[in-house]
């Protein structure tokens, strides 16, 4: 399946490739700054850095596209790629690391470690090269945007003030309901009692007229 470049990646390509160039230019700068050191071990040590860096820009050159950065550590990479390259240029420039005499005879193997080192640092915590998922990114995204719900705290004392005036319109209601009840009683009982009276007024009224 063949992928059509688009210009942004275009771009991406040629400086990729133009930082690469000028990184190999400028190794004979560093190659005479690294003789004029005079100190093999200062010179190894110079070298192998030099060719770290050149890995580690090869590692971000080649990352041009649609992928993106995916975090994740790599113990196999640490222990299958890093730490045999370092081990192996700490060899070529001490001497008293086992090996220091087989591997300074070929020193076209520590330059090999560097660069590999320089490659694997950064390649142990990120992906070389990845693209996510639409359904990843989208689950991704919905987690950001929800809040984490609280648990007591701020809540809590939010919900307690919101209890709160519930508690106390609960509390109005019963008094007013109290307050209404026993005027409607009182008002009954003086109803009755002008009743009575107006009976008894009559009866008075009958008895007299009886007479």
């Amino acid at each position: 399946m063949k992928k059509k470049i688009s210009k942004r990646e275009n771009v991406n390509l040629f400086f990729s490739a133009f930082l690469m160039l000028a990184y190999i230019v400028c190794g004979y700068f560093f190659a005479e700054f690294a003789n004029s050191l005079g100190g093999e071990t200062a010179k190894a040590a110079v070298t192998a850095a030099i060719l770290a860096i050149f890995g580690l820009l090869v590692f971000y050159a080649t990352r041009v596209g649609e992928g993106k950065a995916v975090k994740r550590f790599s113990i196999i990479t640490l222990l299958l790629l890093d730490l045999p390259a370092l081990y192996i240029i700490l060899a070529s420039i001490f001497s008293v690391i086992p090996l220091h005499e087989q591997i300074a005879k070929a020193q076209i193997v520590a330059y090999m470690a560097a660069i590999a080192l320089g490659y694997g640092i950064p390649y142990t915590f990120l992906s070389g090269f990845e693209t996510v998922p639409e359904e990843a990114e989208e689950e991704v995204d919905e987690e950001e945007e929800t809040p984490a719900v609280l648990e007591g705290g701020v809540e809590a004392d939010l919900d307690e003030i919101e209890e709160e005036p519930a508690e106390e319109e609960s509390v109005d209601e019963v008094v007013v309901e109290g307050v209404a009840a026993e005027e409607e009683s009182a008002d009954e009982v003086v109803v009755e009692d002008a009743a009575a009276e107006e009976e008894s007024e009559k009866e008075e009224e009958a008895s007299e007229e009886a007479e």
